[in-house]
């Protein structure tokens, strides 16, 4: 039987592996065991900061709009249970768009709102 070289294929695959670690401290960064460890924690990591974005986001659209109410003598529950009332299909990441860089409009809305 023939004897088989692998010499490239191995050192592409840890290769591989290795810039995906870029950066890491200790082993983590050039031993392939620890690499491959690293590796899979990285992407575990990486999966649930994606999903936990989306709820800080949401709650910080949530405090930003409580504020801009607050300016006009209304709550955050209050002035969200209102507009769903009066179906105003606005959602939260405009509302505490427009609570932050136009009071003005924001104001109409609360008014709107309030009515």
């Amino acid at each position: 039987m023939t004897r088989v070289k692998r010499g490239k294929i191995k050192h592409k695959k840890r290769e591989k592996l290795l810039t995906q670690t870029k950066g890491f401290k200790w082993g983590r960064k050039s031993k392939k065991r620890q690499t491959k460890e690293a590796l899979i924690h990285k992407l575990e990591h990486a999966f649930r900061g994606r999903k936990e974005k989306k709820r800080v986001q949401r709650r910080l659209w949530i405090v930003k709009i409580n504020a801009g109410a607050r300016l006009y003598n209304m709550k955050y529950s209050t002035l969200i249970s209102s507009l769903a009332k009066k179906q105003v299909k606005i959602n939260r990441k405009m509302l505490a768009d427009l609570a932050q860089n136009e009071p003005k409009i924001f104001e109409k809305i609360v008014e709107l709102a309030k009515s």
